[in-house]
């Protein structure tokens, strides 16, 4: 597991159409492709949770992403929370997977 309390993290929640819609593939394939580390998942009340770090610049470009949704789901909000750097707040894996 990677340290997370030097590198710029977020949790966020995703509401709308997002689950069975293929939203945490398509999470997974932005966030490799902007090179971060985390994973994403469906949790119980029907939202997804993404956890994220990496370069400042990169997580900034995938909550765009999160924000807009794939075209095949639906976006109604994202909730997304800064922890403090220095702070070990989130358990960040290296590279990017989908847990169940």
């Amino acid at each position: 597991m990677r340290e997370s309390n030097a590198t710029p993290a977020f949790r966020a929640r995703v509401a709308g159409s997002v689950q069975g819609v293929g939203f945490r593939a398509w999470a997974q394939f932005e966030s490799r492709r902007l090179g971060l580390n985390g994973y994403v998942r469906n949790l119980a009340n029907g939202s997804v949770e993404i956890v994220a770090s990496g370069d400042r610049i990169a997580l900034e470009k995938l909550l765009t992403h999160l924000r807009r949704g794939p075209p095949w789901g639906t976006v109604l909000s994202v909730d997304v929370e800064w922890p403090a750097i220095g702070t070990p707040a989130l358990d960040v894996p290296d590279g990017f997977e989908i847990r169940v």
